[in-house]
């Protein structure tokens, strides 16, 4: 009894359409990952070290004890904290003027999709133009009317 009620619940936690879309993101986030990692790797970094001359910072590194008989040397790596920190802020760069463009892009669709809708209850709510033949039939009457008003007169 306790397990069918355990999968019941389970399915019905999966099948829940936040968690899909939660995954859905996170395989498309990973992808997205691979294509902004290659930008950095493959265009902006060749771009700043033409700027700069180098292209890595990771052999930058500062000996705190040298090494002796005994122990191993002491060193920090600064280098690659930098070459870190300079990675992040591209990757970061990239990601927020994509998600800058997608934003835009997505209220301009709003904005067309809103402006269309009003178009269409504008044109909903406008009388029908006139056929020809209710214009022919209009015309016909003011004929008739002025007619028969300057019969009146003439009595």
């Amino acid at each position: 009894m306790g397990k069918s009620t355990f999968f019941k619940d389970f399915r019905a936690f999966i099948m829940r359409g936040n968690i899909i879309d939660m995954a859905v993101g996170v395989i498309i986030g990973g992808a997205f990952s691979k294509i902004v990692s290659s930008l950095v790797a493959d265009i902006i970094t060749p771009l700043i070290s033409l700027a700069l001359g180098k292209t890595d910072f990771s052999d930058i590194v500062w000996t705190l004890r040298a090494a002796t008989d005994d122990s191993e040397a002491i060193v920090m790596n600064g280098g690659a904290f930098i070459q870190t920190v300079i990675d992040f802020l591209i990757i970061a760069l990239c990601i927020f003027v994509a998600l800058r463009i997608a934003v835009k892009a997505r209220h301009k669709a709003e904005a067309l999709l809103h402006r269309e809708k009003e178009m269409e209850a504008e044109a909903n709510t406008a009388p029908p133009a006139p056929t020809p033949e209710q214009e022919s039939a209009a015309a016909l009457k003011e004929i008739r009317d002025l007619l028969a008003e300057m019969k009146e007169q003439s009595k």
